[in-house]
């Protein structure tokens, strides 16, 4: 892990900037001895509109006046904190991109599951869009 991500406080003069910590859903970084204390020094909640956070690639647009702190993040949260941070229209492609790698990520074994139950090859490369080749790959294997 690296400095993934910038927690900041935003006072209410500033627009909103970056997404609420708690919009991004549980952190590993938040529960650290240097985040809680960092909350705690500034008599925030970690659920308050004020504590904001930003990928380290846009921590220049944080106010220079604002209190911020670096924070490492998982790969996870990193894709968590850039989605909820996105305008809402690349929010939702990226969602459905994430969407389709998760779906994608095991299509072996779903063809391998067609092909046991009987579905023609040309059938699974129809429904599924694969190219012929890769599902005839898999037929040759079976």
């Amino acid at each position: 892990m690296a400095d993934d991500a910038h927690l900041f406080l935003l006072s209410d003069q500033h627009p909103r900037l970056g997404a609420t910590l708690a919009a991004v859903g549980t952190l590993e970084c938040a529960e650290t001895p240097a985040v809680r204390g960092w909350l705690q020094a500034h008599a925030v909640s970690p659920t308050s509109e004020q504590v904001r956070i930003l990928p380290a690639e846009e921590a220049v647009l944080i106010p220079e006046d604002a209190e911020r702190l670096p924070v490492p993040l998982s790969h996870e949260e990193a894709v968590r904190v850039r989605q909820e941070c996105a305008p809402q229209p690349v929010a939702d492609v990226e969602s459905d991109l994430l969407q389709f790698r998760n779906t994608t990520q095991d299509w072996q074994a779903l063809v391998h599951r067609a092909l046991s139950a009987g579905i023609p090859a040309s059938r699974i490369v129809s429904l599924t869009g694969l190219s012929p080749q890769d599902v005839g790959r898999l037929v040759v294997q079976d």
